[in-house]
């Protein structure tokens, strides 16, 4: 019998906060506004976190009696019942003790709204705040899966194994009413400064159910694709994940391609995310009097790559200023610190005198010298995925009372 099961409709959603800006009703997708995603706090509330689903929100029936299953790549179960839903780990791996993760979580299509502009794109629409930085608590899966006879530094298990497979219990159309699912290298998996963890809490509380109570994955640096909720099994696989997300979205193709020509198979899975920055304090279009004006957001890079530097043009892009980088305030940040947030996202602020129209241009370098491309035109793909281009502000000044 299932405790833990994805309905087939939307009748018993749960409550969400009235304030997150609904981009598909069912299923639900939101996400909070840009002013309330950065000030609120470093670490965003739970309530404001965007809320990304793919069908009905999975139900627990019984919490006692939940468990979920490990397998080997011959399909024999290695290990039952690895998970207590009680906030405790069970007695098949009571060594291992909770890891808490400050980790960003971003979807691969944060800001698709903004390339569907240049071309129209498949996909959720969504502004610049499909982002949250969060505190996850739960088991590194390194430690879980050494309990089950898969060591550290493991890339291929004796009988064949590469590949960890997350399976999930919610019911999505694109997998013909079957559950989402997605995996990860063996290597990533085992290695434990990579640091995957099957989560329980969410910023100091139990997972909710939007955010995949009672028991989720969550693989920092990486598209939030990858990060399963409602876990129901792990399997250990040859190959990777043949599901629909893995093999038919969330991969990244030039341009040229369309709906016509495209090939999936020629592509692989995205995982890392590129170096990203967005202003929040700012509209797209906004209206302001001459004065100072102050471009406050967000910086991240996949991989735990830290950043740099953000530059912020007020002209345009005709001269810069280095904005001011922070994680929790009054802290300075250097980006190979090792006192940093490895996983987390990077604050900034940027500060200058505005006295007609202009547009206020914002780019980030992470510590590999990645940097984002100029415009969305040069990354725009059909699914709409990692617009990581330069943010851009537009800024009108005439026509305000004194």
């Amino acid at each position: 019998m299932k405790f833990l099961r994805g309905p087939s409709d939307y009748s018993q959603e749960p409550p969400r906060h009235p304030s997150l800006i609904i981009n598909s009703q069912e299923p639900f997708n939101a996400e909070p506004s840009r002013s309330a995603l950065i000030s609120s706090s470093y670490v965003t509330p739970v309530d404001l976190f965007y809320k990304r689903n793919h069908g009905p929100v999975p139900i627990v029936d019984d919490i006692e009696r939940f468990n979920i299953s490990t397998f080997k790549p011959s399909k024999c179960q290695i290990s039952n019942n690895i998970y207590s839903a009680k906030k405790k780990i069970s007695n098949k791996i009571s060594l291992t003790s909770t890891t808490y993760l400050l980790h960003i979580y971003q979807c691969a299509g944060n800001r698709r709204t903004a390339m569907s502009k240049v071309k129209t794109v498949k996909g959720v629409g969504w502004d610049v705040c499909a982002i949250g930085n969060a505190i996850w608590g739960g088991a590194k899966l390194a430690d879980v899966l050494e309990l089950v006879g898969i060591p550290n530094l493991a890339s291929i298990t004796p009988l064949g194994g590469k590949h960890v497979e997350f399976i999930s219990v919610d019911k999505c159309k694109e997998e013909n009413g079957g559950p989402y699912k997605a995996s990860i290298p063996l290597i990533q998996a085992t290695t434990s400064d990579s640091e995957v963890i099957l989560a329980y809490e969410m910023n100091g509380e139990p997972l909710n159910r939007d955010h995949g109570y009672p028991l989720r994955v969550i693989v920092p640096g990486v598209i939030g694709a990858r990060s399963v909720k409602w876990l129901d099994s792990i399997n250990i696989i040859a190959e990777e994940c043949q599901g629909f997300f893995m093999q038919k979205d969330y991969k990244m193709f030039p341009p040229k391609i369309s709906w016509e020509n495209i090939d999936w198979s020629t592509r692989r899975p995205q995982m890392d995310f590129p170096v990203q920055s967005v202003i929040c304090s700012l509209e797209d279009v906004t209206q302001v009097k001459p004065g100072k004006i102050t471009a406050h957001g967000y910086a991240v890079s996949g991989g735990g790559r830290g950043i740099e530097r953000v530059d912020v043009s007020f002209d345009g892009g005709k001269t810069w200023v280095e904005a001011s980088r922070y994680q929790k305030t009054g802290i300075p940040y250097v980006a190979d610190d090792k006192s940093n947030d490895k996983w987390a996202w990077v604050l900034f602020e940027a500060e200058a005198e505005i006295s007609e129209n202009t547009e206020i241009v914002a780019k980030a370098v992470d510590i590999a010298a990645n940097v984002q491309p100029e415009n969305v035109e040069y990354i725009w793909n059909l699914r709409g995925i990692l617009n990581t281009s330069w943010h851009r502000i537009h800024i009108h000044t005439e026509h305000l009372d004194n």
